[in-house]
């Protein structure tokens, strides 16, 4: 990892922080152009394209897109020959994630006011959506029940997963989730049949879920389309660390987000030159034991960074700056640092509560936003599977206790037939 020194140094200056604050913006005009053309040919050639593109880059030797729709009784008996402990597993996490997501409901509600003036919200779950799963270097099951379940709590009628290449593991959790139809379908391509809708994979009303950044510039592109979670890019961790901190514990939380993706970026942000430097040996130390220590090395010669600055506070500033998916604080009182924290997908504070614990089966949605999107964007919840419609009644007497003012709002901004609509009411 790269050790840079911030401590006296303008921020605006350094070319590596001015990289990484840049990243989702350099990832996207890389590969952007790729991304179009897939979307385009998914378009206009439906089920032929989804086909084409799947034996080139998922190799299956796929030759008819009716092979493409895994059935249902497969993931029933992928859940059934599951072993015991992954079972249990699976189902001790899906609870905890319904539990911690059942808080998130919203209610509709009406208000009335004695003039005769009813209002209110109408709180309905989204018809159908579509949950993408990553399946390319890994399987992850987890993800399907961090997506899956906050649109079951939500309502939505029918859930619709894609995921290139699904393991027996993944089907099952799909089952536990309560997934309706899976396809066996990624990349880029997949996200496009969801939006438009091909002859065998239905159109969905909204699309969410992790991926690459093909799968992330998919689903940015077509937003219009189809409604979207976020833009979701490869997986990042910044781990803030004074010279308290176990450089062991903080190198294995870097790598294990750096293993996901050789685009997937590892930070950390310390006080301690001392730290950064034992960080760094260790993260070099660390790799050589790793199961996929090529992916994890290109993340971290591509993105992997320490920075030291002058203290605790400047290092949040930092941190605010990066805004990154994943934010540990590995500090003596890390609830100090809370109220200065602004920009993070999830904030981990204490030096047990590593990242994969939350990946996992803490409950919080692990689909969060990256990129520097922390900024503006939240956790997948049960929110994003819902939408809100106004309702609005007027009777007589509020139609008179409001209308001279909409009159004068609708002559100022010149909409002279919007007031000419309440006028012809005061005429009978």
């Amino acid at each position: 990892m790269k050790v840079v020194d911030l401590r006296g140094i303008p921020w605006e200056n350094n070319p590596r922080l001015e990289k990484i604050t840049r990243r989702g913006e350099l990832l996207e005009e890389e590969y952007e152009g790729v991304v179009k053309e897939i979307i385009n040919n998914v378009k206009t050639r439906g089920d032929e394209a989804l086909v084409e593109y799947t034996n080139r880059f998922d190799k299956v030797g796929v030759t008819s897109a009716g092979e493409l729709e895994i059935p249902y009784e497969q993931l029933e008996e992928a859940y059934k020959t599951l072993p015991s402990d992954v079972r249990e597993a699976l189902e001790f996490a899906a609870e905890r994630i319904k539990k911690f997501h059942e808080k998130q409901l919203e209610e509709s509600f009406i208000t009335e006011e004695p003039e005769g003036i009813i209002l209110g919200q109408k709180v309905l779950p989204l018809e159908r959506v579509g949950v993408y799963v990553p399946g390319g270097k890994a399987q992850y099951p987890s993800t399907v029940l961090m997506n899956v379940i906050p649109a079951k709590v939500a309502g939505v009628g029918e859930i619709v997963m894609v995921s290139p290449n699904p393991s027996a593991v993944t089907l099952a959790a799909a089952y536990i989730a309560g997934v309706d139809r899976v396809f066996k379908i990624g990349g880029a391509q997949a996200v496009a049949a969801l939006a438009y809708g091909t002859q065998t994979v239905p159109k969905v009303d909204k699309i969410v879920g992790p991926g690459n950044i093909y799968v992330a510039l998919a689903k940015k592109l077509l937003y219009g389309v189809v409604d979207i979670d976020m833009v979701a890019g490869p997986s990042e961790i910044l781990v803030i660390a004074d010279r308290s901190a176990n450089p062991s514990w903080v190198a294995a939380d870097l790598l294990s987000q750096a293993e996901h993706d050789e685009l997937a970026g590892p930070f950390c942000v310390t006080d301690s030159l001392d730290l950064a430097l034992k960080v760094r040996d260790e993260v070099e130390r660390q790799l050589s034991e790793l199961d996929r220590r090529e992916i994890a090395q290109k993340s971290v010669e591509n993105w992997g960074t320490i920075f030291v600055v002058e203290d605790m506070d400047r290092a949040c500033e930092l941190a605010n700056l990066i805004a990154p998916e994943h934010l540990e604080v590995f500090t003596r009182n890390p609830w100090e640092l809370l109220p200065k924290i602004r920009n993070a997908g999830a904030i981990f504070l204490g030096e047990y509560t590593t990242e994969p614990l939350g990946d996992y089966v803490l409950g919080p949605n692990h689909t969060l936003p990256t990129g520097g999107t922390a900024r503006f964007y939240s956790p997948l919840g049960v929110y994003d599977f819902v939408k809100r419609s106004s309702i609005l009644y007027v009777s007589k007497g509020g139609f008179d206790k409001v209308k001279d003012a909409a009159k004068i709002l609708a002559t100022r901004e010149g909409l002279t037939a919007h007031r000419r609509a309440i006028e012809i009411r005061e005429e009978g």
